[in-house]
C-alpha cells in the first residue's frame, strides 16, 4: 500500500488469495501534513488482518521531494513505532535519503543481522550504504534496475553485498527488466531480474531462487 485508500484494497485482495500477502502503509510522497492520530490506527486495525505481514511502503525521498521533509520524517518515525510495537517487518522507500533514513533506523528500528526489521526495497544506493543497512537488520531487495545498462551502481552493490542478505523483486508495474523495460512489468518478470543478480554473483539461477525465498521466509 502507499495510501490509506489504497491500503484496504491491498488487505481484501491478499485475502482472496493463497500465497498472497499485504503490506499496508503511508508512502513518503502521500506524507505531507501527516496526523499521526488520524493515519495510525487506521493502519493498525488494518494490519489485524493475518495476510498482512509488513508495514509499508513507507521511508523518505528527498529526489522528488512531494511531502516536506520533515512530514516524511514524523510519517516515518510514526510508522516504525507501529512496525515495533506490532511485531512486523518494513518496506523502505529510500531516494537520496539515506544519510536521514539511516540515522533515523539507527535510534527507532535497530536490529542486526540475527533480528531483522524489514527490507531496502528496490535498492540503488551505495555498497556503504548497503553495509550499514543489512548491519541494521534490513535486506536490500533488487529489482529490474540490475539489468538497465545504465545500473552499473546497482550491480556493483549487488555484486559486493552478501546474497544471504538479499531479495529480488518487481515493483510492478514499474522497473520492468531487460529485455521488457519500457511495458507494464508483472511478476513473472522477476526471472530476469534473478537470472541477472546471479550472473553478478556468479552463482546459478536456481541458487539466487532458492537463497532469496529463505530470506523472505
Amino acid at each position: 500500500a502507499t495510501t490509506l485508500e489504497d491500503a484496504p484494497r491491498a488487505v481484501e485482495v491478499a485475502e482472496r488469495f493463497d500465497g498472497v500477502y499485504a503490506a499496508v502503509g503511508v508512502h513518503p510522497h502521500e506524507t505531507k501534513d501527516f496526523d499521526e492520530d488520524r493515519v495510525v490506527p487506521v493502519l493498525e486495525g488494518l494490519a489485524a488482518s493475518r495476510k498482512v505481514v509488513a508495514i509499508g511502503e513507507i521511508g523518505l525521498d528527498y529526489f522528488y521531494d512531494f511531502a516536506p521533509k520533515d512530514d516524511q520524517k514524523r510519517a516515518l518515525v510514526a510508522q516504525l513505532r507501529l512496525a515495533e510495537r506490532l511485531g512486523r517487518p518494513v518496506l523502505l522507500h529510500n531516494r537520496e535519503s539515506e544519510d536521514d533514513l539511516l540515522a533515523l533506523l539507527e535510534t527507532e528500528a535497530k536490529g542486526s543481522p540475527e533480528r531483522l526489521r524489514g527490507v531496502f526495497h528496490s535498492f540503488c544506493a551505495s555498497v556503504a550504504t548497503g553495509e550499514r543497512a543489512i548491519a541494521l537488520g534490513f535486506l536490500v531487495s533488487y529489482s529490474g534496475m540490475i539489468t538497465f545498462q545504465a545500473a552499473g551502481n546497482v550491480r556493483e552493490s549487488a555484486a559486493a553485498l552478501p546474497l544471504g542478505a538479499m531479495l529480488v523483486e518487481t515493483d510492478a508495474p514499474y522497473l520492468a527488466p531487460a529485455p521488457f523495460r519500457g511495458k507494464p512489468n508483472e511478476p513473472a518478470y522477476v526471472t530476469q531480474t534473478a537470472a541477472r543478480l546471479a550472473e553478478v554473483k556468479g552463482v546459478s539461477p536456481e541458487e539466487v531462487g532458492r537463497v532469496t525465498t529463505a530470506n523472505f521466509r
